[in-house]
């Protein structure tokens, strides 16, 4: 279960559009290092050094060192933990009324299968 202050750290993270943009490369493009991410950005090495700090420490980046460069890994798992915190019971909510729902839409047609054979 994530803690409030796990979910501070991953909310801090994302509140940033460069560590957003830096998520979306490294989703596509897994196994990415340290120095070709940095290239596509417009900001020196030690800037995406310190986004990458704040995104491992939110637990959304996942690095390996490799030799003498990093690998960079997208960690989705922070994310869902949030989404699943909020979403959980309000999905259990509408799960049992569309059910319930269900149950009377067939109740109904039942019915009326039984008055038109009369």
């Amino acid at each position: 279960m994530i803690t409030n202050d796990d979910m501070d750290g991953v909310f801090h993270a994302l509140a940033h559009t460069t560590r957003r943009q830096i998520m979306d490369h490294v989703r596509d493009c897994p196994g990415l290092s340290v120095g070709a991410l940095a290239a596509k950005f417009d900001v020196s090495r030690i800037a995406v050094m310190n986004h990458l700090t704040v995104l491992e420490k939110a637990g959304l980046i996942i690095s390996r060192r490799e030799g003498r460069s990093r690998k960079l890994f997208l960690n989705a798992v922070p994310i869902q933990e949030i989404h699943n915190r909020w979403t959980d019971e309000y999905s259990a909510c509408w799960s049992e009324r569309v059910t319930l729902i269900k149950q009377i839409a067939e109740a109904a047609t039942g019915r009326n299968r039984d008055t038109d054979s009369d």
